[in-house]
């Protein structure tokens, strides 16, 4: 479940204080903590000694202990102490009392959790949310569960033509649709869209954030492993970017950590208080429809796609993950510095 060798967001930075948590990611069941130093560790929720939750237990002197029988581990997942050993505990490290650990990130707000257990360095870095630090720029964040893969979750998150039929009249209102240009790049690790010549879309959200209409300038892009993001530039002064972590709970069950910052003539506190509702809305429409979705496929005994151009960047996320699943990357036809091109022209 996953991709090897990246990173997936666990959790909220603030969500781990001085108490340990417990998180599920790609199948696993993890115990974060944060040692003496304050940084964030990753263990298997599972104590070495009798298979207890770690998270049960509480944080001493930097190092997470069983609530069963005390062991306690430090954050490599060595036992540093049993109660009741003699010699300094000189035998509490001793072979097979480790418990396995992940490396941890903490960037942007996120706790951020490597995919390959028992890796001491990383091949990369986690993914830079874009803005969080600019001060001109107010960035909000939530965290929502959908029923599906990273794959579906993705594609609903940058697929068009779906928000004039869930989204009617908050997004798109499912009108006259108009002929737009597309231009679609393809590099080893993401693929991005630009939609030319897009007419502010005519929901309520185009008009809150585009009061005089116009064209506005589009762009929808994942990242290997698992960020979508969708982009828009609103004339000159208005900039809105969301980018979601996807993060992979277990077979079918997909945690988004979303961020979205944005920068607008009319102070941001204002904006976030009238789009938050609609956003919130939205979001529930999403998850419901791909609840749905994920429910006929099981019903069906699994997925069947039929895909057409309109489909612009589901079929090619999937070819991503998929090889990056292997531990590939996409090759043919495509590089950081010369990406694979295609054009289409879709109406919405």
């Amino acid at each position: 479940l996953g991709v090897p060798d990246d990173w997936y967001v666990a959790c909220e930075a603030r969500e781990l204080g001085r108490k340990p948590l417990a998180v599920e990611l790609l199948g696993l069941r993890l115990v974060l903590f944060r040692d003496a130093a304050g940084r964030a560790r990753a263990l298997f929720d599972r104590c070495s000694h009798r298979n207890v939750p770690l998270s049960m237990g509480r944080v001493c002197d930097g190092q997470i202990e069983c609530p069963y029988h005390g062991w306690r581990f430090d954050g490599q997942g060595q036992c540093a102490h049993v109660p009741g050993l003699l010699d300094d505990d000189r035998d509490a490290g001793a072979q097979g009392r480790a418990v396995p650990s992940l490396l941890t990130r903490e960037a942007d707000g996120y706790l951020w959790v490597y995919s390959t257990v028992g890796a001491t360095r990383s091949v990369r870095e986690p993914f830079s949310m874009p803005f969080t630090k600019d001060s001109a720029y107010t960035t909000v964040t939530h965290v929502q569960d959908f029923e599906g893969s990273v794959h579906a979750v993705a594609e609903n998150a940058l697929d068009v033509p779906h928000t004039a039929f869930v989204h009617r009249g908050l997004f798109r209102s499912g009108g006259e649709k108009r002929g737009i240009d597309v231009e679609v790049r393809r590099y080893p690790d993401r693929i991005e869209a630009e939609y030319i010549g897009e007419p502010r879309p005519d929901g309520v959200i185009g008009r809150v954030l585009s009061p005089g209409g116009g064209l506005v300038r589009h762009w929808d892009r994942f990242f290997l492993p698992c960020i979508a993001q969708v982009e828009y530039q609103l004339g000159d002064d208005s900039h809105v970017i969301a980018s979601v972590a996807l993060t992979p709970i277990a077979e079918h069950k997909t945690r988004m950590f979303a961020s979205v910052s944005f920068r607008m003539p009319i102070p941001g506190a204002l904006v976030g208080s009238l789009l938050k509702p609609i956003g919130l809305r939205i979001l529930d429409q999403d998850v419901r429809i791909l609840a749905r979705q994920m429910e006929n496929i099981r019903a069906f005994g699994g997925q069947r796609y039929a895909s057409t151009k309109l489909d612009v960047l589901g079929p090619a996320i999937q070819k991503l993950l998929r090889l990056a699943e292997r531990g590939e990357r996409e090759a043919q036809g495509a590089s950081e510095d010369e990406p694979a091109r295609r054009s289409l022209r879709i109406h919405v």
